[in-house]
């Protein structure tokens, strides 16, 4: 900046001394020597009296005049030879006084006639050197003048001020020129002329010598007045109207007509421009600071008045132009643009008459014959060719001065780092608006284009919230849309080349530039027909084009593409999804297509550096107007190249050794290419093929993204008619057996995708193709041995039933809801056929291949298949199967209909053409089918029917009849059939065959009618060493031996059980799946009431092998059959259930959340770190663990509930059945040490058990649900499988619930207390989400549980002991209420209908008793609140009697809280909220009585409805807490922020001021109140402080009432006197400060009507003296007061204080010179001065209008501030002090560098002492040290600070200045301490 240049001629620091043996003497403040002629004193006395008048007979304005006439009379008496003045401090102060804008004309008519005697009486040389004295009271005079008082104010300026000399006009001269500037306002006033005669007489006046006549009313020297000019036009916006018009008739014009092309001289040197007139008068206004000139018109043109904005416009086009010298040469390129900045500005205000202006500066002088209203508005007005317009005079004139600049400063303003969305949106606007001129906007905009975009994109991650993102981005989308589509996409196109294209960015740089591009286009309006049609394509094309070398050059260059590469490819893809396929098919116009045509035949050829070039030609030179050229391609053209491109780029990929991780991306951007573009030649179709075939050979596992991208690409080449079918038949077979691979069961991770690619594909083949069926039948069989020694692996086995599952739940062809269309990478022109209605097409082989494996039970595929059986998905599809099969066999069909009966004489003979070896097979199928079926099974054949079909009469034939028949009745006819058939003894070859196929015939219909028994092998005892054996295989390498071991140990056991059974025999236990049917196992069984007959335990090693095996990792394939396993052996422990419960629910508790997390593992990391070689089946293994888990669970509790039943409960008749008498009873008992019974441990057994199950299911129900992040690739698969776990868990919580609904919640509430918190601070609300969900925890349920659990602890004896919790969690009573509060708060407000009985009979049972409750009354009446907020909401039952219900409820909880914690409730309240955020932290609520009580104050009317009752409410919060609150010693330590809120709450009632209006009164005058800490002022008191004087207009004259003036009478001396003037002392800075928090609190201008008392009270004390009482101690109490009044009151409402305020200031900073121990030196203490500087610091950081008139006498107001004339002395008190004090010590000269540079930077004008300036912190009780630390840099700095600050052009800091006051007020050290 300017001034702040080394080689500005800025003034040099200060030398230590002054040189002056003593302090310098102001004259002018102090009266010449009393003289000893009696005359003079006389005279004197005289003076002296008329002045006391002013302070006792002034009533009514005419006193005002009569003391005016007394003292003129007096001053008239002067002796002959007396020409002073007496006393005229007095004199110059009551002068200024009468001079009151409030008091009439004639007042100030009669000030003035005083004011001309005095000037002629005292003579010129006084008046100079009293100028200080006289001019302050005169300056603001013409501000509020009449027409009869401006006359003699002017004459008075002209007859004795202009006549002054000019060395003590100089540092006035900024004061008497805003003195002056309200006569220029008017100019048709008869004073205009005067007055502007006048202000050219001053500026004559300063001038020290006569320079060179320059002409037109200009001198050489007038440089001095034209700073200061600007100077008070820059500070003063209330003057500046006036300034304006003198600028506009005197200020010199600075610009030359542009000669010829408006191009200045070339090389032309500052020195021959200095020799011209034009040079000589712009050094006249330039010198010696440039910056003032261009900052005046800124202020000017940034004015809220639009008439002076228009002014200042119109005097920039007549004196300013901008090609004018001054602003090419003499200033900074900085505040050039500070200037342009200003100007554009005003097309905010959308006003033609300031944009018509602005265009006529930027664009230069119109042409001789346009119209300026007329201009050309587009370049089709000017000329047909645009390139014309471009050449015209004004563009040119405006891009040779302005563009430059203008581009500058909006870059500026758009890189301005704010986070308010208006400021940050401004610079949008105006550019928008600066593109209404195409002159302007058409050289502007392309360098402003993408800052504007990033500045948005920043603002994104920067804004507070959408709303304010979404302000910003509109007024940018406004401005996006006014940018020609060509430019827009010529950006685009540039960024990608940078990012894409050769160069030496780093790939950060590179992938910033394209994600925003992305930006871009998915946050504007990108979407205009032509982007769409043609500027899409070309950019799509370059993207492709640039990405085919991206690889060879990164491997060069030695970087990493990849990412740019993928973000490239998105950019791409977003891009093609915006064409539409009419972009390919027709040509945009007929001169495009004439002008392209010629390059049609040969474009598929052209290399890409062609299409490179021809694209940036078009973009860079033709800058893509399409008004101009063509587009550089034909629609077909782009149509060939993109396709070509993406082609070459498709089969790069694919060929890559390396698998890329965009793979996927360039196939699917092939694949929309491909649907949008028609069918051309350019697409190379054989390396497409080849590469395919190619990269699916390889051996490595192919990525299944690159996987699913060749199954797209493949269906879509096919389906766009690029590829044959006879190329798509090569391709299954690759594909089908890399699907294979991913159908891998122990990877569910791309399941759901993988299924839907293979159907994808057969939708292509159609349903007559079988080619993928018959692949997948080959895999299955691939790896198998056949022979003696047989093996099929289970493997294909797994694979299958996966795509089973997945395949009969696919039931259509549309996505996924919720899906992102990139999700999958499916890009279809046809719909995907239904996996479900066409299952047969692909699955009709390999089932009955997968099925053939239960044919040896010695293979791993046996096992698999068995288990399938029993958990499979659409079994009743399996049977349809057999039914298709079966109707086909004629062997099965008996030849008449007719005949009833199967085996007759006239049955059929089997004959060599039936197919009796397939009938043999599949029958052998359906049987081992059912050999392991379920009761699944068997409902599936009982339920589902075949109809009869119409064409083929097979049911006829089969069954015997033509109706629909169930497939078990089907079946059994089939058997029958079977069986019935007979051999025919012409044919004895076929007797073996027939003789196997009624041998599994028999079979099967034994399996549908029969089950067997065996009982006669138990006297083997094969079951100890079978277990042995089957713990031994554990170790072993095949899982699946343990499956055939499993069954024959439970053969064993079973026969075991059965034989030594002395009553019947235990029924069959089936091979029921417990998910079936969960809810009978939490319930007694039926049969479980008969008599039981002890059955022998098992062996003791059978619980160690179960353990074992649920354990063993080698046991999790066959994990279903160890589960079934234990189901089935659990009835043999009927007597010994629970001495095994809890480590069979350890285990598998344990082993449940091992998979749990197994699983959680596959779906989060990706494919390259996958364990291929973790637990095998997750899914299932959880589901079978859960099983397992809940038939232990099942079987434990109704063992127990049977057990409690027969136990009977004995209860004396004669116990007394009360409170007492269970009290008692309870005394007794624990008197006993007495041993819990063994159903009271097997209780506790059961429920330990419980917890652990629900803490583990409640874990897995929680998946899924909190937005963790996962693969994006496998989204279905992990929606399908988080949902079936989630299902699975929350089916046990259901069950858990309602078998021990009280101790499950009791652990649900201890894991929601153990949670962790979330960011917010809060418990998360996963735990109320779960109990809303479960059928067994309704609200009706849940809060009578949580009811019973709180009286558990704190009262068990008031509950029957059913009710009663075991205590086995470790909650109190408090947890439980805490969360019972949140619980309540989460519910609806619907469900108040079905809970509110039970929580009134519960808080009215709670209230006859409470004590016990003392803890938890608190968060009770949290709850009471929150059932009165949502039944307010609702409108059942009956609502006022309800409410006057929970009124009276609500009221004596309240009171029973206060009754029941009467003592140090409000310190505990207080610590804990020091100690922890009480308001967000549920948990440390408990005890938080203010936090909670805050919370629930806004709501009381709704909680209690009537008034009274919320009054009484009110009050009895006010006393028991706010009252003690504000009481207790502590105060104000113990006063949180939680109290206040709740104070403030109460005062927002209504009909309540009585009882907090009180508490705050007394809080307030408390001396303790300044103490406070300030951020809790700021906060809290402040606003409190407000609605208190809102509600009572009287406080600030109520404490003002209590300050009394100054006494010297009484005691002067002593102890007592002493004390007494400390008191006083005290109690007035206590009561100045009240009134200055008063005034602060409030709003601006509150207390406008209270000033003349305010300043009366101020009048009073400032006399004070030290030994006075009060005392002069409370004048930094005063200077306080005073900050507060200038802050919070209007600058035309501070006319009566300046006077005060000026020779307060003066006296108190004069006094930091003065002698030790002399008057001015006791009168203001240290704290005195230093309040004193900051009230002047702020003074003249605020600089309120009137203010500026004075501040030249307190510091150098003018230009001479930095640049110092050699001959300057000053007058400025600051810097007369600085030298006083000597300020060139090396800190200081630091400081102020440091300070003056801070201020040149900062956008606000803030206070010289505080925060980043001086320091006023520490000790400065000493006065040297306080000169030393503050007071020496300060009046050192004062001056230069000040003036850079109003450089900066920055606003105050009005927020820092109240931090500074509140911090100062409450500041308990500098307040007196009593004796």
């Amino acid at each position: 900046m300017a001034p702040l240049d080394p080689s500005s001629g800025r003034r040099s620091e200060s030398p230590t001394s002054s040189g002056r043996a003593s302090p310098i003497s102001r004259k002018w403040t102090t009266d010449e020597t009393p003289s000893k002629d009696k005359a003079y004193r006389r005279y004197a006395s005289g003076v002296e009296r008329s002045l006391s008048l002013f302070d006792t007979a002034l009533q009514e304005w005419a006193d005002y005049i009569s003391f005016l006439g007394r003292l003129l009379k007096s001053l008239q008496a002067h002796p002959a030879t007396t020409l002073a003045v007496p006393s005229k401090a007095i004199v110059a102060k009551r002068l200024a006084q009468c001079l009151n804008p409030s008091l009439p004309s004639g007042v100030h008519q009669k000030a003035l006639e005083v004011y001309a005697y005095i000037f002629s009486m005292i003579g010129k040389d006084a008046l100079s050197r009293d100028l200080p004295l006289y001019l302050p009271g005169l300056a603001s005079t013409l501000s509020f003048a009449s027409l009869s008082v401006r006359g003699p104010f002017l004459d008075l300026l002209e007859k004795y001020l202009l006549k002054l000399e000019a060395r003590s006009l100089r540092p006035a001269l900024k004061s008497i020129i805003l003195s002056v500037l309200p006569g220029l306002e008017e100019e048709t006033s008869e004073e205009f002329e005067w007055t502007l005669k006048l202000l050219d007489g001053f500026k004559n006046a300063v001038s020290p010598t006569s320079g060179e006549d320059l002409g037109q009313n200009h001198d050489g020297a007038d440089e001095y007045f034209w700073q200061c000019f600007f100077l008070a036009a820059i500070t003063s916006n209330t003057r500046r109207l006036g300034a304006l018009a003198y600028m506009v008739r005197n200020l010199p014009k600075l610009g030359e007509p542009p000669v010829g092309s408006a191009k200045p001289p070339a090389n032309g040197s500052k020195k021959l421009e200095l020799k011209s007139d034009a040079g000589r008068l712009a050094g006249l206004v330039t010198s010696p600071e440039p910056g003032l000139l261009l900052r005046c018109f800124a202020a000017g043109l940034a004015d809220e008045q639009l008439l002076i904005q228009r002014g200042f416009l119109d005097l920039l086009v007549t004196h300013l132009p901008l090609h004018s010298p001054v602003l090419k040469h003499r200033v900074k390129t900085e505040d050039l643009e500070l200037l342009i900045t200003a100007a554009v500005g005003v097309v905010a205000r959308r006003e033609m008459s300031l944009n018509r202006r602005l265009w006529t500066w930027l664009l230069g002088p119109e042409p001789v014959n346009t119209d300026s209203e007329g201009g050309p508005e587009s370049p089709g007005s000017v000329s047909a060719d645009p390139l014309t317009a471009q050449s015209s005079s004004r563009t040119r004139y405006f891009e040779e001065y302005g563009m430059q600049p203008l581009t500058r400063a909006l870059l500026k303003m758009i890189n301005r780092d704010t986070t308010n969305p208006t400021e940050r949106a401004r610079p949008f606007r105006i550019c928008l608006s600066l593109m209404d001129r195409w002159e302007i906007g058409g050289l502007v905009v392309p360098d402003i284009f993408l800052p504007v975009v990033s500045s948005v994109r920043k603002f994104k991650e920067q804004a507070a919230s959408k709303a304010e993102f979404s302000e910003v981005l509109r007024s940018a989308s406004v401005f996006f849309d006014g940018v020609e589509s060509g430019l827009i996409w010529g950006e685009i196109v540039g960024l990608i080349a940078q990012a894409i294209g050769p160069g030496k960015l780093i790939a950060a740089e590179r992938v910033d530039k394209l994600a925003l591009v992305n930006f871009i286009i998915s946050h504007f309006n990108v979407r205009e027909e032509e982007m769409l049609v043609i500027h899409a394509p070309l950019t799509t094309l370059t993207v492709l084009t640039l990405l085919k070398d991206i690889k060879e050059r990164s491997v060069r260059q030695g970087g990493n593409s990849n990412e740019v590469s993928r973000l490239a490819l998105s950019t791409a893809l977003d891009l093609v999804d915006l064409i539409p396929e009419r972009a390919f098919q027709r040509r945009p116009s007929t001169s495009q297509s004439s002008a392209t045509a010629h390059t049609e035949g040969s474009v598929s050829q052209k290399p890409s550096a062609e299409i490179l070039r021809i694209i940036k030609i078009f973009y860079v030179e033709d800058q893509g107007n399409l008004d101009a050229v063509p587009p550089p391609f034909s629609f077909r053209d782009v149509g060939e190249l993109l396709i070509r491109e993406i082609g070459i780029i498709t089969s790069q990929t694919l060929l890559e050794k390396v698998s890329s991780a965009d793979a996927g991306l360039k196939s699917k951007l092939l694949v929309l290419i491909l649907n949008k573009v028609p069918k051309t030649e350019s697409l190379n179709l054989k390396s497409l093929l080849s590469a395919m075939q190619e990269r699916m050979a390889t051996q490595s596992q192919l990525p299944f993204a690159t996987f699913t991208s060749i199954v797209s690409l493949a269906t879509n080449l096919f389906s766009t008619g690029y590829m044959p079918v006879e190329d798509l038949s090569e391709l299954i077979e690759p594909l089908v057996r890399i699907a294979w691979s991913y159908l891998s069961a122990s990877q569910p991770k791309y399941h759901v995708e993988t299924v839907r690619c293979l159907w994808q594909l057969q939708t292509s083949l159609s349903l007559a193709n079988r080619d993928i069926e018959s692949t997948i039948s080959s895999l299955m069989l691939e790896n198998d041995v056949r022979g003696t020694f047989i093996v099929r692996d289970a493997n294909p086995g797994r694979s299958f039933s996966v795509l089973w599952t997945h395949t009969l739940q696919d039931h259509a062809g549309h996505k996924e809801r919720g899906a992102t269309k990139s999700s999958s990478g499916e890009i279809q022109t046809l719909a995907r056929m239904s996996g479900t209605g066409n299952y047969e097409v692909m699955l009709s082989r390999p089932l009955f291949l997968f099925l053939d494996a239960l044919l040896d039970e010695r293979t791993q595929l046996f096992m698999t298949v068995r288990s399938w059986l029993q958990n499979m998905v659409g079994l009743d599809k399996l049977f349809y199967a057999f039914v298709a099969k079966f109707a086909a066999f004629n062997c099965l069909q008996t030849a008449s209909p007719d005949v009833p009966r199967y085996f007759d004489g006239d049955s059929r003979l089997y004959t060599p053409e039936d197919d009796l070896d397939q009938c043999l097979y599949y029958l052998q199928t359906l049987s081992n089918v059912l050999q392991w079926s379920t009761d699944s099974t068997w409902t599936t054949l009982a339920e589902n029917t075949i109809a009869p079909d119409a064409g083929d009469h097979f049911l006829l034939r089969i069954a015997g009849r033509d109706s629909d028949i169930t497939l078990l009745e089907f079946f059994l006819h089939v058997c029958l059939r079977a069986v019935a058939g007979k051999p025919n003894p012409e044919h004895p070859e076929l007797d073996p065959r027939i003789s196997q196929l009624h041998q599994i015939a028999l079979t099967t219909l034994h399996q549908i009618l029969l089950s067997p028994f065996s009982a006669h092998l138990a006297e083997l005892q094969l079951e100890d060493d079978l277990i042995d054996r089957l713990i031994q295989s554990l170790d072993g390498p095949d899982p699946f031996i343990q499956v055939l071991l499993l069954d024959v140990v439970f053969d064993a056991l079973k026969i075991r059980s059965i034989a030594e059974t002395i009553t019947t025999p235990l029924k069959t236990v089936n091979n029921q799946e417990p998910s079936q049917n969960p809810r009978r196992s939490l319930s007694e069984d039926p049969a479980d009431s008969r008599p039981h007959t002890k059955v022998p335990p098992p062996p003791q090693s059978l619980i160690k092998a179960l353990q074992a095996g649920l354990a063993s990792p080698s046991g999790r394939p066959v994990l279903d059959s160890w589960v079934n396993f234990l189901t089935e052996c659990l009835p043999l422990y009927s007597e010994n259930i629970f001495q095994i419960l809890i480590p069979l629910v350890e285990i598998l508790c344990a082993q449940v959340g091992e998979t749990f997390r197994s699983l959680q593992t596959t779906f989060k990391t990706p494919d390259a770190d996958a364990d291929v070689s973790g637990t095998a089946a997750p899914e299932s293994t959880l589901i079978s663990l859960l099983n397992g888990l809940e038939q232990v669970l099942a079987r434990g509790h109704d063992k127990l509930l049977r057990d409690e039943s027969r136990v009977l409960v004995v209860k004396s008749p004669d116990q007394p059945q009360g409170f007492f008498g269970n009290m008692v009873s309870n005394v007794f008992t624990t008197e006993a040490p007495q041993s819990r019974s063994a159903t009271a441990n097997n209780r506790l057994t059961v429920l330990l058990s419980f917890q652990d199950a629900v803490r583990i299911c409640f874990l897995i129900w929680s998946w899924g649900g909190t937005g963790d992040y996962q693969d994006g690739d496998s989204a279905a698969s992990f929606n399908y499988t988080s949902l079936r776990m989630r299902n699975r868990a929350r089916r046990l919580l259901e069950h858990l619930f309602a078998a021990e609904a009280l101790e499950c919640l009791e652990t649900v509430v201890e894991v929601w207390q153990k949670s962790p918190e979330t960011d917010v601070g809060s418990k998360p609300t996963i735990v109320f989400n779960l109990l809303h969900v479960l059928d067994g925890s309704r609200p009706k349920h849940t809060i009578p549980a949580i009811f019973n659990a709180i009286y558990s602890r704190t009262n068990p004896g008031a509950l029957e002991p059913a009710r009663k919790s075991t205590m086995t969690s470790s909650l109190s009573d408090i947890d439980l209420v805490t969360f019972l509060v949140e619980y309540a708060r989460s519910l609806e407000d619907d469900a108040m209908d079905e809970i509110w009985t039970d929580c009134m009979t519960f808080l009215k049972d709670l209230l006859t008793n409470p004590f016990p409750h003392r803890q938890t009354l608190l968060s009770l009446l949290e709850f009471a609140a929150i059932l009165g907020e949502k039944v307010d909401n609702t409108n059942f039952g009956e609502q006022r009697k309800m409410r006057r219900e929970l009124a009276d409820i609500f009221l004596r909880l309240l009171t029973a809280m206060f009754t029941t914690r009467p003592m140090g409730f409000s310190d505990s309240a207080f610590e804990g909220d020091e100690k922890s955020s009480a308001t967000t932290r549920p948990l440390a609520r408990s005890d938080d009585v203010v936090g909670i009580l805050a919370s629930i104050a806004p709501n009381l009317p709704k909680v209690l409805v009537e008034p009274d009752r919320v009054l009484a409410a009110s009050n009895t919060i006010s006393t028991s807490v706010i009252g003690p609150t504000f009481k207790s010693k502590a105060f104000p330590d113990n006063v949180s922020k939680s109290t206040l809120v709740l104070l403030y709450q109460l005062s927002r009632l209504p009909n309540n001021q009585k009882a907090w209006k009180k508490d705050l009164g007394d809080a307030f005058v408390d001396p303790k109140f300044f103490s406070s800490p300030v951020s809790l002022i700021q906060s809290d008191w402040l606003p409190l402080l407000k609605q208190w004087t809102l509600s009572d207009k009287e406080r600030l004259p109520e404490i003002l009432s209590r300050i009394v003036p100054p006494a010297t009478a009484g005691i002067v001396f002593g102890v007592g006197a002493t004390s007494a003037r400390l008191e006083a002392d005290r109690k007035t800075q206590l009561n100045l400060r009240r009134a200055a928090t008063l005034i602060l609190a409030t709003v601006e201008d509150n207390f406008v009507a209270d000033l003349p008392l305010l300043q009366e009270k101020i009048v009073e004390l400032l006399p004070a003296t030290t030994t006075s009482s009060p005392s002069s101690t409370t004048r930094a109490d005063i200077y306080l007061l005073l900050r507060a009044i200038v802050l919070k009151t209007s600058a035309i409402h501070l006319a009566t204080l300046w006077p005060i305020i000026n020779a307060e200031l003066h006296t108190a900073i004069s006094s930091i010179i003065a002698p030790d121990h002399s008057v001015a030196s006791d009168t203001y203490n240290n704290t005195s001065i230093l309040q004193a500087c900051k009230l002047l610091d702020m003074l003249i950081c605020i600089a309120p209008d009137d203010f500026q008139l004075h501040e030249w006498l307190f510091i150098t107001d003018t230009i001479d501030a930095v640049y110092r004339p050699s001959h300057f002395h000053p007058t400025a008190l600051a810097d007369e002090m600085s030298e006083e004090l000597g300020s060139a010590a090396s800190h200081s000269a630091l400081q102020t560098e440091s300070s003056a540079m801070q201020a040149s930077r900062s956008q606000t004008r803030r206070p010289l002492i505080g925060p980043g300036g001086i320091s006023d912190e520490g000790n400065l009780e000493r006065k040297d040290e306080l000169v030393a630390k503050v007071l020496r840099p300060f009046f050192g700095q004062l001056s230069i600070f000040a003036f850079e600050s109003m450089y900066s052009m920055g606003g105050a800091d009005w927020e820092g200045c109240l931090d500074g006051v509140l911090k100062d007020l409450f500041d308990e050290t500098s307040i007196v301490k009593a004796l």
